[in-house]
């Protein structure tokens, strides 16, 4: 199957949200850790999966977002995977350095335990030196 023929059967198993959007969670393809969750639409999923390199739509800025165009934290994708559903996307990537803007490892810093939210990760990097 060429990658044109792939890209489109995969566009034809995903299920977009009413404003074209799907959940996408990125995960450390060797250990599993849990990085982040960003959303895609089309054509952030065409150009992840023609390039390798990881591309989001931000709804903040509303364009593409190329994980670590500002911060060099790049991601790299080592493989896409589906729900049984089609509506949430699974990437499984190599992540370069820190995958959150607040300059930890992953987003997922805040846990409840013994009936508080605590910060469980401190930053790794300080964020101003990722953005300037």
């Amino acid at each position: 199957m060429t990658q044109n023929a792939t890209i489109a059967a995969v566009l034809a198993e995903l299920r977009f949200d009413a404003n074209g959007l799907i959940p996408a969670i990125a995960q450390q393809h060797d250990t599993g850790e849990v990085l982040m969750m960003a959303w895609m639409n089309r054509e952030s999923v065409e150009e992840t999966l023609t390039t390798g390199r990881v591309c989001y739509w931000s709804r903040s800025r509303g364009k593409l977002w190329r994980k670590g165009e500002s911060s060099n934290q790049v991601q790299t994708l080592k493989e896409f995977r589906l729900d049984c559903d089609g509506d949430t996307i699974l990437l499984r990537v190599e992540q370069a350095g820190v995958a959150c803007h607040t300059g930890r490892r992953d987003c997922f810093f805040r846990a409840v335990r013994d009936g508080a939210l605590v910060e469980i990760a401190a930053p790794r990097v300080d964020p101003a030196s990722l953005y300037g």
